[in-house]
């Protein structure tokens, strides 16, 4: 079967329907592609990528807090007969309780449920504002929405401390705000790659720019114990919050939110992306064809695989800090520090991915949905072994940390596949699609760390087992049921009539 040299969005041929590569290259005029040096839409990137390493910051600045702040953290597993397996300090890991805190600068005394729901609460305000929020980014533009979500994320952080000082309900009042603030970010940056975006690019942009949250991580992490252990835990919340204050101001003083608006992109990069990406890129108006996507099986099948991605990934991220404090005794630098190496591992895999699955497109030697699939299969299932082994590493340090390392690190591979299918089955309503599976993929953010106050609330070995092994296995499954039922042909229900009567034209032309 012949791969025609044309470029289509709506191309379709999936070996009896699967789609044809789209080319952005017409007649051999490969002079269309302006450079991407100083380009405007790497520039977004590269401004978004700064955003989310913000954003993950004041995502998980509380997560290596809680153990300066709390004094649950630092007290020792208590003896149990039964299991036998609790880890001992070594002379190298300095002793928490050492690290007393000034008068201003209280610890608190929070069990490890009221622990857990403090780290979850971010996840119930987040949860709220991902649907609104991709619907009116793709209506209006994503600019306003992922600007003053940053920005009033960040202003609240700045009153972080004294929301602990008044209790633990106050501050699970202002986390779920600033989940609130923070819940229309992703489906807002995905409204404006549907703008620019060119398809051959989009694993690369899409990643870039998203893969600001693993190196946040990995930044927050050390920095946020550096911070606690020089000047105070609040000292945390007031960086963090500063920062996003800063980023706000250049972000609406260089941003638009189409290409034709722009002040400054010129004619030649303007005219590759309009005419690129073509009718699928504009505004989808206030009608969407809820009920179609209601039983869209490929849609399901995203949202299927990133709930069970994102359960491993949550129970990481919030949790990670408490187990290398309570089970392997690593003091807060050590600890802040080696939370965050998988972060780096993760974000460096998903730029590998972005470029190799845009490699791939291009060079036609795999179609969308073979792409997706494989990165998503490799990023989960390989993933999920390495968590699962975590949790028989016993008290072996080096095993744990290696173990967490390779699993968030093969984990960054998933950014090209099912992290960024929605742009390639719908991206008329990428925003709004990245709304829903948000919503579905922020319910383990609110649930994984409530399960592990409860399966770890006495720190052991065995507790901490369930909690890995309950996590690879819904990695696991998610990476199967993706294999299995995701596509990466644009749906019908996704298309105008017209776009609709050529698209059976293209298949009914291969064929022949």
């Amino acid at each position: 079967m012949a791969v025609q040299n044309t470029y289509s969005i709506n191309s379709a041929v999936e070996d009896e329907a699967e789609e044809t590569t789209p080319l952005l290259k017409k007649h051999g005029e490969e002079n269309l592609v302006p450079p991407i040096c100083c380009s405007v839409r790497y520039n977004l990137a590269t401004l978004m990528f700064l955003g989310f390493a913000v954003v993950y910051g004041l995502r998980v600045n509380l997560s290596v807090a809680m153990v300066a702040m709390v004094n649950g953290t630092s007290v020792k597993p208590i003896s149990n007969s039964s299991v036998g397996t609790e880890c001992p300090v070594h002379a190298h890991n300095f002793d928490n309780s050492s690290q007393e805190q000034d008068d201003g600068n209280p610890q608190y005394d929070w069990s490890p449920q009221t622990q857990g729901m403090l780290l979850g609460a971010f996840f119930f305000g987040y949860l709220f504002t991902q649907v609104p929020g991709g619907y009116l980014s793709g209506h209006f533009g994503g600019r306003i929405f992922l600007g003053g979500g940053v920005l009033g994320t960040a202003v609240l952080t700045l009153l972080t401390p004294l929301a602990a000082q008044l209790g633990a309900k106050w501050l699970f009042a202002l986390r779920a705000l600033e989940g609130f603030g923070e819940g229309v970010t992703f489906p807002a940056m995905a409204a404006m790659w549907g703008r620019w975006a060119p398809p051959l690019e989009r694993a690369r942009l899409m990643t870039f720019s998203g893969a600001g949250g693993n190196f946040g991580a990995f930044v927050a992490f050390p920095l946020t114990g550096f911070i606690c252990h020089s000047w105070g835990w609040p000292a945390v919340f007031y960086c963090c919050g500063g920062a996003g204050c800063l980023w706000a101001l250049f972000w609406f003083l260089f941003v638009s939110d189409d290409p034709r608006t722009h002040s400054s992109i010129s004619t030649r990069e303007k005219d590759y992306i309009i005419n690129s990406i073509g009718s699928q890129g504009g505004s989808h108006g206030w009608a969407v064809p809820i009920v179609s996507m209601a039983f869209s099986l490929p849609l399901w099948a995203i949202i299927i695989s990133q709930m069970c991605a994102n359960w491993a990934y949550y129970t990481l991220l919030t949790s990670g800090p408490t187990y290398m404090d309570t089970v392997l005794h690593f003091d807060i630098r050590q600890n802040s520090f080696l939370s965050a190496v998988p972060y780096l591992g993760g974000w460096l895999f998903s730029l590998l991915g972005g470029a190799l699955a845009d490699n791939l497109l291009e060079r036609e030697l795999l179609s969308v949905a073979a792409v997706r699939k494989i990165f998503t299969f490799a990023g989960l299932f390989l993933s999920a072994a390495f968590l699962a082994a975590l949790g028989f590493s016993g008290c072996s340090e080096v095993l744990a940390v290696t173990f967490l390392t390779l699993s968030t690190t093969i984990g960054g591979l998933s950014a090209a596949g099912v992290y960024m299918n929605q742009i390639d089955i719908a991206p008329r309503y990428v925003g709004m699609l990245q709304g829903i599976t948000n919503t579905f993929g922020t319910i383990p953010g609110v649930l994984a760390p409530i399960v592990v106050g409860q399966l770890a609330k006495d720190h052991s070995l065995a507790g901490w087992r369930k909690v890995f092994c309950l996590s690879a296995g819904l990695s696991a499954f998610g990476a199967l049921f993706f294999t299995f039922f995701g596509s990466g042909k644009v749906q019908s229900w996704a298309m105008t009539e017209e776009e609709e009567e050529a698209d059976r034209d293209r298949e009914g032309s291969v064929c022949s």
